[in-house]
């Protein structure tokens, strides 16, 4: 059964490793037939409670794509051992007004890449958190840290042969995950 799965990449830059990452993992044979859509991020103004009755266009465009999909993907780089700010602006723009968060019962894969050796555990932990909170049911297993090194990607933006197989397993989970609470 083809699914909608929004991404969204926890980093601005152009190049960024995260954005890609997320690029290459909608090219692996798991995900074949799916369609995964690209949120932008970098336009939403700063999160202000005072904007909850009246949301900029680019924050209900986030939240309709949001509600659209069948599943959401969260690529993420780690800053200062944490998740980036512009990713927690986007959750937290999405999330309101309080009751009407976009976010809820979807299902979440949680993966990023940097160049430590642990990859970006602490931001996964930190974004699993808040998703628990967002009632957002989350891939445990398998995990994903991976380390930003030669042969990751290929230059052609696919996924290396030494982590394709990894990789592709991760992701066939995920969308299992996402057909499970798709009904």
């Amino acid at each position: 059964m083809p699914l909608k799965i929004a991404v969204v990449v926890g980093s601005l830059r152009a190049d960024s490793f995260n954005r890609q990452l997320a690029g290459a993992l909608t090219r692996l044979p798991a995900a074949d037939g799916h369609t995964f859509t690209f949120a932008e991020i970098g336009t939403l103004p700063l999160y202000d409670q005072d904007d909850d009755g009246d949301q900029a266009a680019s924050v209900k465009a986030l939240k309709a794509l949001v509600a659209g999909s069948d599943g959401v993907l969260f690529v993420t780089a780690e800053y200062n051992r944490s998740i980036p700010g512009v990713l927690k602006n986007a959750i937290d723009h999405a999330s309101r007004p309080y009751g009407q968060s976009a976010w809820a019962g979807k299902p979440a894969g949680v993966i990023g890449v940097s160049v430590g050796a642990i990859g970006t555990a602490l931001a996964q932990q930190h974004l699993r958190n808040v998703l628990a909170y967002l009632d957002m049911p989350t891939l445990g297993a398998p995990e994903a840290f991976l380390q930003w090194k030669e042969g990751l990607l290929n230059p052609d933006g696919t996924v290396g042969e030494a982590s394709a197989a990894f990789l592709d397993g991760w992701l066939e989970a995920f969308l299992k995950l996402v057909e499970t609470h798709k009904g």
